[in-house]
């Protein structure tokens, strides 16, 4: 794809996140947040409300919206050259029940690097034109969103790759999305990640549960290590979908897959 020419395959940051709802159930919500839970409701899920669903009936929908849920997993994964100058892809997770430590840790890490921007692109004031990219399925509409407001009510900086609030779309080259460019300027063109990986033959990341399931696993199961590697399996598909539409899918069955189990400072080495 030739909006794809200026991108350097190793400067590309694939992300996904996990979201549960705030609490484990709409009881545990306070007066306050029970009666902004319900006002919310009436204008987002009126339709479902008029077929007879209680408010506690949709609050496990609250971990789609930033307001009233929380991330309890943030993946990463890149490509890298090893020192025989083969390509690994690694991928490190960032979860636990505190949100804000998941923050934290994903926030200290894209700190150290800047988004990609040339002057005739961008206004960022951190764009450089040999910058890095963030890739995610719907992450325009979903992931970058939610983690930069997220950030917000934890209390943290957000970092130069995440700071794009007032922005236009097309002045942030470097926020990549897999659901985007499959779009083909079609505004109607949505797709999920596991249709768009079973097109280019590539195996579903939905192999153990899928996102409807996640709160189950988290709130009721207490799995958070099965929510950590369903994660990673999406950052896996959507590094895979994007090779394709980079026409580099035959890179794939070279590159070795390692998952880093300790800290990821200093791990990305960029020629």
């Amino acid at each position: 794809m030739n909006i794809l020419r200026h991108v350097n395959l190793n400067r590309i940051f694939f992300v996904d996140i996990e979201t549960v709802s705030g609490h484990a159930t709409h009881g545990e919500l306070s007066e306050v947040h029970s009666l902004l839970w319900e006002k919310f409701c009436s204008k987002r899920h009126s339709k479902e409300l008029e077929a007879g669903q209680t408010h506690a009936e949709l609050y496990p929908n609250a971990g789609l919206y930033a307001e009233f849920g929380k991330i309890v997993c943030i993946s990463v994964g890149f490509f890298r050259y090893l020192p025989d100058n083969t390509l690994e892809f690694r991928t490190k997770s960032f979860a636990d029940d505190d949100e804000c430590v998941v923050l934290r840790g994903f926030r200290q890490f894209l700190d150290r690097y800047q988004p990609y921007g040339p002057a005739r692109y961008a206004k960022l004031e951190a764009a450089t034109p040999d910058g890095h990219f963030l890739c995610a399925h719907n992450g325009r509409e979903f992931d970058y969103g939610y983690l930069g407001r997220r950030m917000l009510i934890c209390g943290q900086s957000i970092p130069p790759m995440l700071d794009v609030a007032g922005f236009k779309p097309w002045e942030l080259p470097h926020l990549l999305d897999t659901m985007d460019l499959w779009k083909f300027g079609d505004n109607k063109g949505f797709i999920s990640l596991p249709l768009l990986a079973g097109v280019f033959n590539i195996p579903s990341p939905k192999d153990d549960i899928d996102g409807s399931q996640v709160g189950h696993t988290y709130w009721v199961e207490k799995d958070l290590a099965r929510i950590k590697t369903y994660c990673e399996k999406d950052v896996l598909t959507t590094a895979r979908v994007y090779l394709h539409f980079n026409g580099m899918q035959d890179l794939w069955p070279l590159v070795q897959h390692t998952s880093a189990t300790a800290a990821v400072d200093s791990m990305m080495r960029v020629v």
